[in-house]
């Protein structure tokens, strides 16, 4: 251990284990995926800021969660798509310790505004006359920006433990980008960091999603005292798009850091991460959106408008 303990610079990121032609047929499948979402997203942010009936609290956080979309695709998919097309191509260190950061942020946020957004529904359906007085937007940005902030400091402190840690030769990862779990070729003794990536996902994950689970027990209580049809289908269209995307989200997340290890593990969680990344991002625009009266009506306004100037 002692001739391969040396600095490391650089890691090569491993990948799919194909040949060049098969490479090159993923690249040309992933490369569109990555547009879409971008697309997607961009768009559901353009309609929110541009109709001011979409200015109310759940499109604001539906905004954000936007945002952590593209970053999440921006973080990850180009190294991919760096990768099929060059796969001797190495990552820095710095640049591998950025990813690893930057997606922790983006996974604890879209967790924590996940929470958020599945209390808003709550306060709208079971208190809608105190709704507007209870989700002021004094309270929207504290809670966005509370999101956000936990999810860096979070992140900040899985990366201080492991910066310090010495990595050894060869340095391989067998994986598509940068993330916590891939950073196996640590010499020393990472059972502090281990510890800590399975609270963070315990605490993270099981936590918020109980929070979850029992807002929406409280709010299909109250849909099924409602008296009209069309008020309890519209209640729980908006609350069975939101369900996709937690399902979607925590589904994936849970079985990637806190469930059992049969099989090859390393390859599942590998595979259940580029779903997470890749596909995650650009469905859950595509969810909101065909489940959404509002945006839908908006989109098909600001297309009459542009068809109308031409």
């Amino acid at each position: 251990m002692g001739h391969n303990l040396t600095s490391i610079t650089e890691f090569l990121l491993l990948g799919f284990p194909v040949g060049p032609r098969i490479q090159m047929l993923l690249f040309g499948l992933f490369s569109p995926f990555y547009v879409f979402t971008l697309l997607e997203n961009g768009t559901i942010l353009g309609l929110i800021s541009l109709d001011s009936r979409l200015h109310t609290p759940m499109y604001f956080f539906l905004s954000h969660l936007a945002v952590v979309d593209i970053a999440y695709a921006c973080n990850t998919v180009p190294q991919m798509l760096v990768n099929l097309l060059h796969p001797a191509k190495p990552i820095s260190f710095a640049g591998c310790m950025t990813q690893t950061f930057l997606f922790s942020t983006f996974a604890v946020t879209e967790c924590l505004l996940l929470v958020v957004m599945s209390y808003d529904r709550y306060e709208a359906i079971c208190h809608p006359l105190r709704y507007l007085a209870i989700m002021t937007w004094r309270v929207c940005i504290t809670l966005a920006v509370t999101s956000w902030a936990t999810g860096v400091v979070l992140s900040l402190i899985h990366l201080v433990l492991l910066l310090p840690l010495p990595f050894c030769r060869p340095q391989k990862i067998n994986h598509f980008f940068c993330e916590i779990l891939a950073l196996k070729l640590a010499c020393a003794d990472t059972h502090i960091n281990e510890n800590m990536v399975l609270a963070g996902a315990i605490s993270g994950l099981v936590g918020p999603l109980s929070t979850i689970v029992v807002s929406y027990m409280c709010i299909l209580c109250a849909v099924l005292q409602i008296q009209s049809r069309e008020g309890q289908r519209k209640a729980f269209s908006t609350c069975f798009s939101h369900l996709c995307v937690v399902g979607l989200f925590y589904g994936t997340a849970i079985i990637m850091y806190v469930g059992p290890r049969y099989g090859n593990p390393k390859e599942q969680k590998k595979y259940l991460l580029l779903f997470h990344s890749l596909f995650n991002p650009m469905l859950n625009p595509l969810i909101y959106s065909l489940r959404n009266s509002e945006v839908k009506n908006t989109l098909k306004r600001l297309l009459e408008v542009e068809r109308a100037l031409w």
